[in-house]
């Protein structure tokens, strides 16, 4: 049975209203595109992971606090691994919570997750844990 606009028909006890969704004279290709700005942002973010999966590591100097919040965004979708480097020269695995918060005060290593694994740490049970201070 085919209804007209706003035409009421009763089906089974209940009330149908029938609708049409507004037409588009021709579709807008602005409106489906992301902002400048996010556009941007993805090409960076897949620019550092591209470098990182082709270099195999990428040095990263304590001070550089765009490419650090890069790679933290990475690291939580599980698609790089970040290293601190110590003043010792030796390094310690970053959790994403640790990384988010990073300061200037070490450098970093990125490098490939390992295949497999999609987070260095388990998902847990508490929904604030991945934002619980150290």
């Amino acid at each position: 049975m085919r209804n007209l606009p706003g035409e009421r028909s009763t089906v089974e006890g209940g009330t149908v209203v029938a609708f049409r969704r507004k037409e588009r004279s021709a579709p807008v290709d602005h409106e489906l595109a992301p902002s400048p700005r996010v556009a941007a942002a993805r090409r960076d973010q897949r620019s550092l992971m591209d470098t990182v999966y082709e270099a195999g590591t990428l040095p990263v100097a304590a001070g550089d606090r765009e490419t650090k919040l890069l790679a933290s965004r990475l690291l939580v979708y599980g698609f790089l691994a970040i290293d601190e480097v110590g003043e010792d020269g030796g390094t310690r695995r970053l959790r994403p919570s640790e990384a988010i918060r990073a300061g200037r005060e070490r450098p970093w290593r990125l490098s490939r997750a390992s295949r497999g694994v999609s987070l260095s740490v388990p998902i847990p049970a508490l929904d604030g844990f991945l934002f619980e201070m150290a």
